[in-house]
């Protein structure tokens, strides 16, 4: 067994799984990355650590550095970790309507949490962030959303895993939020293959699906424009937040104990097998469940679960 020198070196070759035993072609695998499996807990990890260290070696982060973020998901979280493993001071920008789960991890890892209006969601904590970036110029303002380490963080990472583990990908399927895993994934995948088709899984327009956005709710990030995602994508298919639970314990059926964008995600994959005659669906699974157990996701009446999510935003 491998000996690390620091928990930072676990962030990344995360294992690929098959759960074709969920296909509803018997002609179409299916593969998923348990991203659940970063020392954080989720895919952010990756562009987390990629984001410091570029700040880092741009010289806009040194010792004494107070990082600045809006996250109303897994960011902060991975932040949170690897600044207290580099002795940076943090401010996370989140909605005030978060789960518990969510304060708790962040907290546990020293991060200040400076709430925004929960009415205004994610696009709220940004905009807070925006302007208090510009009230104080001695912070270091990462910005996901628009940081080009993030989609790199997967051409560079998540992609070659992928490609290496099941090189006979046809399809890659993920959840948009950033856009950085389609962007970064995606694009490493059709250098490889040009043929391979690439799927973006949104919620309904005004509706929430944990760690998703809709580009038609009014803010596209940057990255998804300055990297040309419209003509990276081949398809942007809606999930519901019934169906993102409905699939969300279908893989916990199999063992597999994933987060709630994780249901949304293979709903979508699924409808990406019953729509081609063969091939190979590789989706990503965002985050373990562990840190969704408050919601009821995997226990409570579905019509219950889905009626709370709309008034407090699950980690």
């Amino acid at each position: 067994m491998t000996l690390y020198s620091n928990v930072l070196e676990l962030i990344g070759n995360t294992p690929l799984v098959d759960i074709s035993q969920l296909s509803p072609n018997p002609s179409v695998r299916i593969v998923a990355k348990l991203e659940g499996q970063n020392p954080g807990g989720s895919v952010k990890d990756r562009i987390a650590l990629y984001m410091i260290e570029d700040a880092e070696k741009n010289g806009k982060l040194s010792s004494g550095s107070t990082i600045l973020e809006p996250s109303s998901g897994n960011t902060g979280i991975g932040l949170a970790m690897i600044a207290r493993a580099k002795n940076y001071s943090l401010n996370i920008v989140m909605p005030e309507n978060v789960s518990r789960e969510r304060r708790q991890a962040l907290e546990a890892w020293g991060a200040n949490i400076i709430d925004s209006p929960g009415s205004q969601g994610s696009n709220g904590a940004v905009r807070m962030a925006q302007r208090i970036a510009k009230e104080n110029p001695e912070y270091v303002f990462l910005y996901q959303y628009g940081n080009p380490a993030n989609p790199r963080a997967h051409f560079e990472g998540t992609g070659p895993e992928i490609y290496r583990d099941c090189p006979e990908v046809t399809h890659f399927v993920a959840g948009l939020g950033t856009s950085g895993t389609l962007i970064g994934v995606g694009s490493f995948l059709k250098s490889k293959n040009p043929d391979v088709k690439v799927w973006a899984i949104e919620p309904p327009s005004g509706e929430m699906v944990d760690g998703l956005r809709s580009l038609d709710d009014g803010y596209i990030p940057p990255i998804f424009v300055e990297n040309n995602g419209s003509d990276l994508l081949d398809r942007r298919t809606i999930i519901s937040p019934r169906e993102s639970i409905e699939w969300l314990r279908k893989i916990a059926s199999i063992g597999i104990f994933a987060g709630i964008s994780s249901g949304a995600v293979m709903a979508g994959a699924a409808r990406c097998a019953e729509s081609i005659s063969e091939g190979v669906v590789a989706v990503v699974f965002a985050d373990g469940g562990w840190k969704y157990l408050s919601t009821g996701a995997w226990s409570d009446d579905i019509d219950l679960v889905v009626e709370r999510a709309k008034s407090i935003i699950y980690f």
